[in-house]
């Protein structure tokens, strides 16, 4: 079976329910930047993370799936990735991608390439 990629999973199933921009992000190995847009759409539920100083002027499209927990106390999400893999991950260029249609498919293929 494939993972779903757009859904929240069970440990992260909160998260939609709260608003998520301005969140911190924290991968396996250290922090990578801040949620600057949520989505909690069913079946396509996604962050646009600004990945700050880190990679200057990068946004990358984090899916629902990859969150692990969030922690509304710290204002941090958690996810399954490591920085370079967020590093590598594909760029989103605001009013050009978005999570829908053909911009969604590089994005799942990126994601499920390790994920499966």
């Amino acid at each position: 079976m494939t993972r779903d990629v757009w859904t929240y999973g069970e440990t992260a199933t909160h998260a939609t329910e709260v608003d998520l921009t301005g969140y911190k992000v924290e991968c396996s190995d250290g922090g990578i930047g801040k949620v600057d847009k949520h989505s909690a759409e069913v079946g396509r539920s996604h962050l646009v993370v600004d990945t700050g100083p880190w990679i200057i002027g990068r946004q990358v499209v984090i899916p629902a799936g990859v969150v692990t927990a969030v922690d509304p106390a710290a204002e941090t999400v958690f996810v399954d990735c490591t920085r370079e893999q967020i590093k590598n991950a594909p760029e989103f260029v605001p009013g050009e991608d978005d999570a829908t249609g053909p911009h969604k498919m590089k994005f799942v293929d990126y994601y499920l390439a390790f994920f499966r």
